[in-house]
């Protein structure tokens, strides 16, 4: 994926790794902040809850934006 994030000078190529990890049967998943949420029971709700996460985290991002630009 060829992208520039904000935080990044220059368009580069990223590489999306497996967010979901299973650990003693329950699945978990990763986050930029380098944080393991869950426990999820099965791997579609993990893949569930990342994508709301996700979106939760967009949301603030333009909140956080919003309010700054007064």
């Amino acid at each position: 994926m060829l992208g520039k994030r904000e935080q990044d000078p220059h368009a580069t190529v990223h590489f999306r790794a497996d967010r979901v990890s299973r650990v003693n049967g329950m699945y978990f998943f990763s986050t930029r902040e380098n944080t393991l949420e869950g426990p999820f029971p099965t791997r579609d709700e993990a893949v569930k809850e990342t994508e709301a996460y996700i979106r939760r985290m967009q949301g603030n991002h333009h909140a956080q934006t919003s309010a700054l630009n007064g």
